[in-house]
């Protein structure tokens, strides 16, 4: 069984698959164009892929890891695991057994943080991709706006000190006009008394 495991086998796993694979099109094409030696090429690859699926229907899946040399068992969800320790020291503690459930707590708790640091990397890619080429250009724009809406408004408190002197000054108008008024009247209702005298 050494040998099924080698890279060796895993090579000849492949370049069996590929040259099956190969003579079937190969013999498919030869049949297709009705070529001399059409069927002995879909036999020949027939037979190959016939060989390549018998054998690896019997060997299984090999998996590509090996987790179970580090942690025997690895593979059987309810198993209990103890984590490996890194010295001496460590081994006189108390270690909560590695199985299932734990695991998915502690990816569970990795996806969180990771979608979490995505949605991070996402907003500064944002921010990133923001356009500032004509940022100062605006800055010098509001800054000039603003300035201007400043004088605008001291001129219109200068205007609103002038519009109070002029109602003051008509309002004082107004009072020497009904003195004036008065005095007039006084002064008919005393030349209408000397007319008839």
């Amino acid at each position: 069984m050494s040998f099924v495991k080698s890279k060796g086998f895993k090579y000849l796993k492949n370049l069996l698959i590929g040259v099956g694979a190969a003579f079937v099109l190969a013999g498919a094409l030869f049949k297709l164009e009705s070529w001399p030696y059409a069927s002995e090429f879909l036999i020949l690859g027939m037979g190959i892929e016939i060989f390549i699926f018998l054998m690896l229907g019997i060997l299984g899946p090999d998996p590509d890891y090996y987790w179970d040399k580090l942690y025997p068992g690895l593979s059987d969800y309810n198993a209990r695991l103890q984590p490996i320790s890194g010295g001496g020291a460590q081994q006189n503690e108390e270690f909560i057994p590695l199985h299932g459930d734990v695991v998915e707590r502690q990816l569970g708790g990795m996806l969180t943080e990771l979608q979490s640091m995505s949605k991070s990397m996402a907003s500064l890619k944002a921010l990133q991709e923001v356009d500032f080429s004509g940022t100062q250009e605006q800055i010098k724009s509001m800054s000039n706006f603003y300035t201007k809406m400043n004088e605008a408004m001291a001129d219109m408190s200068k205007s609103a000190e002038d519009v109070k002197a002029y109602k003051d000054q008509l309002s004082a108008l107004n009072k020497n006009l009904g003195s004036l008024n008065t005095v007039y009247g006084n002064m008919l209702s005393a030349m209408s008394n000397i007319g008839r005298q």
